[in-house]
């Protein structure tokens, strides 16, 4: 038996199928985890998610683009530019298949590594953040209309209530770097080495690595497939014509699989 990571598969369902027969995963044998990210710019996402609900050795973290197919069918936002959600929405089952997706956690931790989208404040240790995984997770539904709002919500310590979850939550799904203050900069999307001054990359100096975890995460496309103390990024920008990238727990070992051509998206976010 095997535990896998997988990154940002972005309906990507060709690759996707390719690097299980890289890997050899043994569906009744093997557990996998898919980082966040399942649906969007690619153009199967409505096979991915039909593979992902459908096997029970599979579960996955929730990503932005997640929140955004959960968002679009509740009419909270309109389409934006590159989604390539139709056929999920149109699906006779994707109310089924929706309600699978969203109850998906933000964080989930195996043994000393913890699993997440994008990113954590770097002063949250494991017990506050995945108390405010729990929570958000708990009341996502009532939290999506403030996250399809306008300015999105701000982390500050004296927010409460959705206000306090739906940050967090913009934190789990969309964090790369943070200030000389720690204060979160959620608009930066490109390579690390490019960060403002005074900007960093959230896990350098993160408690929850000081507390002996390590984290994985995706979202940095810009960033591909990288090791660093604490932290693994397995983004490895498949749908932007990279690859997709697979992590094994057990060894460390990493498989990467080429983008299928024609799955290549235009616009990438």
């Amino acid at each position: 038996m095997a535990d896998w990571v997988i990154g940002d598969v972005h309906g990507c369902w060709v690759t996707l199928q390719r690097l299980l027969e890289r890997i050899r995963w043994d569906r009744d044998r093997d557990r996998l985890w898919l980082i966040g990210d399942l649906v969007n710019r690619g153009p199967r996402s409505l096979e991915v998610l039909r593979w992902a609900a459908g096997h029970p050795g599979v579960d996955a973290i929730l990503g932005n683009h997640d929140l955004h197919v959960l968002a679009r069918n509740a009419a909270l936002v309109d389409a934006k530019a590159g989604d390539r959600l139709d056929e999920v929405l149109a699906a006779d089952d994707h109310e089924r298949l929706l309600d699978w997706l969203r109850r998906r956690p933000f964080l989930h931790r195996i043994g000393d590594t913890v699993l997440v989208h994008a990113g954590l404040l770097p002063q949250w240790g494991w017990v506050e953040a995945s108390a405010l995984a729990g929570s958000a997770g708990l009341h996502l539904e009532a939290l999506l209309p403030r996250l399809a709002r306008r300015p999105r919500p701000r982390w500050s310590a004296e927010a409460t209530g959705d206000e306090r979850l739906a940050a967090a939550i913009s934190i789990f799904t969309r964090l790369r770097v943070v200030r000389a203050d720690g204060r979160p900069k959620l608009s930066f999307t490109a390579a690390p080495e490019s960060a403002p001054a005074g900007c960093r990359p959230w896990y350098e100096t993160a408690r929850l690595v000081a507390e002996g975890a390590r984290a994985i995460f995706g979202h940095w496309a810009m960033m591909g497939f990288r090791r660093e103390p604490g932290a693994v990024c397995i983004d490895s920008g498949c749908v932007y014509g990279g690859r997709l990238t697979a992590f094994r727990l057990d060894d460390d070992a990493a498989v990467h699989e080429p983008v299928a051509a024609d799955e290549v998206a235009q616009v990438e976010d």
